[in-house]
């Protein structure tokens, strides 16, 4: 079960001792032993992670055994704002572009007239927000979809000449952030675990190199709005595309070599295939129980490795969960809170009367969540960072 436990103000600093004394006193108000923590996500500030008096280095102290994990959408976030110089200034255009229209009202109308004289799907810009998730993929995909109104109505104004030398650039961009806005996508949700994220860095990695590979060749399959110029690029654009791309590839790996690392057992991911010789002697017989379980291999057949957490398998083979069960329960994300505070802030009616701390309604956000919660992460992206 994924619930919200508390929020609560903190009285004086936010340093590591004040967070950890906090939850320590509510934990123990509550009769909540700490060893009952086996994981935790943070958001990778200096206050929670830090070596000595980080939140993390006392909790350890405590629990030497607990798993600790870097949020693996703001690290994904954190790759994604690496853009390089020259494609920096090429993305610098077009927030300026979209700011000349989005800040000035008269602007805005006459753009939205141009859009609909021009029978265009879309008559507005989205504008683009740093610390928003999704938000530079959103905002280059529908400056390009407007590609040629946008340039007609920039033609005779200060940055138009320069939107148009960085086409190229721009449409690279929008492919790119679109596959990096997928994987963040992956990432996000509710009972996502840390196998699922693996799996998915992995696979983004290797297509990482597909496109790499495939560009170098000036093969734009995947790349649909670099496609559709195709015959414009130059050999230098496309060594600084290709360039990118290795460096995106490099910065995953280092940002999740933690999870890439990750040793995952077979047994874990397959425990009814894998051979009993291959696995640790303490859990030979309650693997032999679980594959001579006619119920578990219909389970298994129905959920696949979801089924460790789809069943009773917990309380039936206890030695099996003790080891698997990090995998599956462990948070690999802060994805519950920063959508949850994503919500209150949009809760622009009687906001001064909400009460997170002592009254709840942080958890009344989060359960409000599920009926809507694609459309905020489509619509008002949740902030990478607290």
């Amino acid at each position: 079960m994924e619930e919200m436990l508390f929020a609560m103000r903190i009285e004086t600093d936010t340093k590591g001792p004040s967070i950890f004394e906090e939850v320590k006193s509510y934990l123990s108000e509550n009769n909540i032993p700490m060893e009952n923590i086996i994981a935790c996500a943070t958001d990778g500030a200096t206050s929670v992670v830090d070596r000595y008096r980080g939140f993390i280095a006392h909790l350890k102290r405590i629990i030497p055994s607990i798993f600790t994990i870097h949020c693996v959408i703001h690290r994904e976030h954190l790759v994604a704002k690496n853009l390089g110089g020259h494609l920096n200034l090429s993305f610098s255009v077009v927030i300026k572009a979209v700011n000349f229209i989005k800040s000035h009202a008269l602007q805005d109308r006459l753009f939205r007239q141009l859009c609909e004289e021009n029978d265009e799907d879309f008559q507005t810009l989205l504008l683009h927000t740093e610390v928003r998730w999704l938000s530079k993929g959103n905002c280059l995909q529908r400056f390009v979809t407007l590609w040629d109104t946008k340039v007609s109505f920039m033609s005779d104004k200060e940055h138009g000449e320069r939107l148009v030398d960085a086409k190229a650039d721009i449409f690279y961009l929008a492919d790119i952030f679109q596959k990096l806005n997928l994987l963040n996508k992956t990432l996000q949700g509710k009972n996502s675990n840390l196998v699922d994220c693996k799996e998915a860095i992995v696979s983004f990695l290797k297509n990482l190199e597909v496109y790499c590979h495939n560009m170098g060749r000036q093969e734009f399959l995947q790349f649909p709005n670099l496609k559709m110029i195709a015959e414009a690029l130059k050999d230098d654009d496309l060594t600084v595309y290709v360039k990118r791309l290795k460096q995106i590839h490099k910065d995953m790996q280092e940002r999740f070599n933690d999870l890439l690392n990750l040793g995952i057992p077979d047994w874990i991911l397959n425990p009814f295939e894998v051979q009993l010789t291959q696995v640790e002697a303490e859990i030979q017989e309650s693997l032999i129980d679980l594959q001579s379980d006619i119920t578990a291999r219909h389970q298994f057949s129905q959920f696949q490795k979801d089924f460790w957490i789809k069943s009773d398998l917990p309380n039936k083979f206890t030695t099996l969960w003790e080891k698997a069960q990090s995998f599956f329960i462990a948070f690999p994300s802060t994805y519950l809170v920063d959508s949850g505070f994503c919500k209150v802030v949009f809760w622009t009616k009687s906001r001064n009367r909400i009460d997170i701390a002592t009254r709840g309604d942080l958890r009344l956000s989060l359960s409000n969540l599920e009926p809507d919660i694609m459309k905020l992460a489509e619509k008002h992206q949740p902030q990478g960072s607290h």
